[in-house]
């Protein structure tokens, strides 16, 4: 049986390993150097020609980040990837990639503060224009675009209001105006959802989140089609994004038990997600597994799974929902998610402290919601620390 064709469960075991003879460690090593020797000038020649494949520098490439991106490549089931010093540093460099001065991006009012912030400064320092969107609405985003886009931007799910978009239609949108859709995956995981089976083009993750998986590693990855990854790499060699040796050895631990981790991060989310549903101190609850999610039946199309984020608003005001927050005890108050514990904000107070309240507003990011990462606790002790919380409140 050919790689290809196994389980992604094997394949975050197994791809990308380097498993060199003669010493042939089950480990792939961490190959912590900076530079790397040659025997020949001639050697060194043909692989700084790129005529042979070697390493020279570990700026541009090494030995552990290659394994990575092979592994990631797999999951994901595309041609090539490219691995990031972080979330921020794989996203930048994937649009420093494709877009310039006087260009234009179209995204979502629905995504993570981080990216909004440099959707920002391009526009304001670089004079790339972006419009903002409805992540729900595909006709929004075909009347965005102009003939000076030259990406599309969006994320699914969203961060925080779990909304999904239709990556079928939207990648058909961009097939048909030649314009590369980039999809922020972090949430959903290639566990959860491949992007590229449904032709979107390139596929961004924070691995810092659940790829990585137990909150001691800051990375990113992105991947696509080889041109373009080629090209990238040639950004991350000229900004230094690139991924450190020991932090790309901790992302491949992680990987490994990426599909035995998700399967209790989405069992234990969806369990939590309903008695949030039920509970008298709940007003809404935003999960894509529920019924009661607006785009469940999408959920269901593109998706295997649901994700260890459940987002909901309390029943009260921006105090009361800080007085829930910071009752919870097991529930630790953190900004991140995708590790192995259960991590507590308010986006209002983190991820989305620096938007204008009125682009909050139209985002629907109130002062009362709260965005919870369930881990893989034991969930009645997870759902038992949630009721003490309410309680006191």
């Amino acid at each position: 049986m050919n790689l290809k064709d196994r389980w992604l469960a094997t394949k975050a075991v197994h791809a990308g390993e380097r498993r060199d003879p003669p010493i042939g460690p089950v480990s792939t090593p961490i190959y912590e150097t900076s530079v790397f020797v040659f025997s020949s000038t001639q050697e060194l020649i043909d692989v700084v020609s790129q005529r042979k494949e070697g390493y020279l520098y570990t700026r541009f490439d090494n030995p552990t980040v290659t394994a990575v991106e092979k592994k990631m490549s797999e999951l994901e089931g595309v041609k090539a990837s490219a691995a990031f010093s972080s979330g921020m540093a794989a996203i930048a460099s994937t649009l420093f990639t494709l877009v310039s001065s006087g260009d234009h991006i179209v995204t979502t009012q629905d995504i993570y503060g981080g990216t909004i912030s440099l959707f920002t400064e391009m526009s304001t320092r670089f004079g790339v224009d972006v419009s903002w969107v409805e992540a729900t609405d595909v006709d929004a985003f075909a009347d965005a675009v102009c003939s000076r886009t030259k990406a599309i931007y969006v994320e699914t799910p969203t961060n925080p209001t779990l909304k999904l978009v239709d990556l079928a239609q939207l990648s058909k949108l961009g097939e048909e105006k030649g314009i590369p859709v980039i999809v922020d995956s972090t949430f959903a995981t290639p566990h959860n959802m491949r992007p590229a089976l449904f032709g979107v083009d390139v596929i961004v993750h924070s691995a810092t989140k659940y790829l990585g998986g137990h909150n001691d590693v800051t990375a990113g990855v992105v991947c696509g089609k080889t041109d373009f990854i080629q090209k990238l790499k040639g950004t991350r060699k000229m900004l230094g994004g690139t991924l450190d040796p020991m932090a790309a050895w901790l992302l491949l631990r992680g990987l490994k038990t990426l599909d035995v981790r998700m399967q209790r991060h989405n069992a234990n989310t969806m369990k939590v997600a309903q008695w949030l549903e039920k509970h008298s101190k709940v007003n809404r609850v935003y999960y894509p597994g529920l019924e009661s999610h607006p785009q469940n039946g999408l959920a269901n199309d593109q998706m295997w799974g649901f994700g260890g984020v459940v987002s909901f608003e309390v029943d009260g005001d921006y105090d009361t929902t800080r007085r829930f927050v910071e009752n919870l005890k097991l529930c630790l108050m953190a900004p991140s998610l995708g590790g192995t514990e259960t991590l507590v904000t308010q986006p209002v107070t983190s991820s989305h402290y620096f938007m204008k309240v009125e682009e909050r507003v139209k985002a629907g990011i109130t002062d009362q919601l709260v965005r919870l990462s369930i881990g893989i606790e034991y969930v009645e002790d997870i759902i038992a620390d949630l009721d003490q919380a309410f309680k006191a409140i």
